[in-house]
């Protein structure tokens, strides 16, 4: 399967041709991809926020953003910040230092994208898997045009492929191709498979960004456990870290009535929502994960953006992002 990541996060994957026209609405397209660069340029994800954004400075959590670089070591000026004084330094020498630092130029971006199975469903609008490929063309395109560094983590339920950030149009192309490559391997004719667990991408995401990057998440967080929220916390620590909580209105409305085969890509049971015990039950679990993610914005104070499949994305994004409607 690492050669799989390997082809799709540099485009040299192989896979058969699409149909001349792709329902946009199921899989979506690198022209199409590319087309949301315009849509794009009123979004920020600097830290100076709209008033109405939730990254804004009215909400617990907020854009801390570019980190500093130590400099120098010097001797106290008058006018100096007293914050800035070395104690250590200035103890052992006997005068007072102080640590000088710079802003960086600029700071890396991570964008992760979940393209698993369970992303392949939609009951309105789009398929939660389009929804979050284009949340990811927005934010990729936007954070290029800061002239931030980009990159991103592509997986889906057998690979995971990673782009590390760059300030290079290449690094974003490279990124959309892997979206795009992946979202094509989407398919209700795809053989069942146990999906890669959210905690192995966590532990990539905290490899590649250490400390000082902004790192957004875009999935339906299908599975979360407690390493689930161990991880998202030690990464929320040393990173501006935003969860794209993606959904469908399927969560929110399950209807009477229904019957679906579910699997976990080894075992697979019938769900029979005619039931009123199962689907009592249905809706409690769909309410409470939805729930406990949300909770997180208190627990971890990290943001979480929902953002629905039933939906348009742009205007969603707009939205969320403080942006007035044009």
């Amino acid at each position: 399967m690492r050669d799989r990541a390997a082809r799709i996060r540099t485009g040299l994957y192989s896979k058969p041709q699409p149909p001349a026209q792709v329902d946009l609405r199921v899989h979506v397209t690198l022209d199409h991809l590319r087309s949301l660069e315009g849509p794009a340029r009123n979004l920020s994800f600097l830290p100076r926020q709209p008033l109405r954004s939730v990254l804004s400075g009215r909400h617990a959590a907020r854009l801390r953003g570019r980190g500093l670089n130590f400099e120098e070591l010097r001797d106290y000026c008058p006018g100096d910040d007293v914050r800035s004084i070395d104690w250590k330094v200035t103890a052992r020498t006997g005068t007072p230092h102080v640590r000088v630092y710079t802003e960086e130029r600029d700071r890396p971006t991570l964008v992760v994208v979940d393209q698993r199975m369970s992303m392949y469903f939609g009951s309105k609008l789009n398929m939660k898997s389009v929804t979050a490929a284009e949340a990811a063309g927005l934010i990729a395109f936007r954070i290029l045009a800061q002239d931030d560094r980009i990159g991103g983590i592509v997986f889906g339920d057998e690979y995971m492929a990673e782009i590390r950030p760059e300030r290079r149009r290449e690094s974003l192309n490279r990124f959309l191709t892997a979206l795009v490559d992946a979202n094509s391997l989407l398919s209700a004719e795809a053989p069942n498979a146990r999906p890669i667990a959210l905690s192995r991408v966590l532990r990539a995401v905290a490899r590649l960004a250490p400390r000082n990057h902004l790192v957004v998440v875009l999935s339906d967080f299908s599975e979360i456990g407690e390493d689930t929220h161990r991880l998202i916390s030690g990464i929320a620590r040393r990173n501006d870290l935003v969860l794209g909580l993606i959904t469908d209105p399927f969560a929110h409305e399950i209807p009477a009535g229904l019957k679906v085969a579910v699997s976990d890509g080894e075992l697979q049971a019938e769900v029979d929502t005619g039931d009123q015990i199962q689907l009592r039950d249905l809706r409690q679990m769909a309410e409470g994960r939805l729930a406990e993610i949300l909770d997180w914005q208190r627990t971890i104070g990290v943001p979480v953006l929902p953002v629905s499949a039933g939906q348009e994305t742009l205007p969603q994004i707009r939205r969320l992002m403080g942006v007035r409607p044009v």
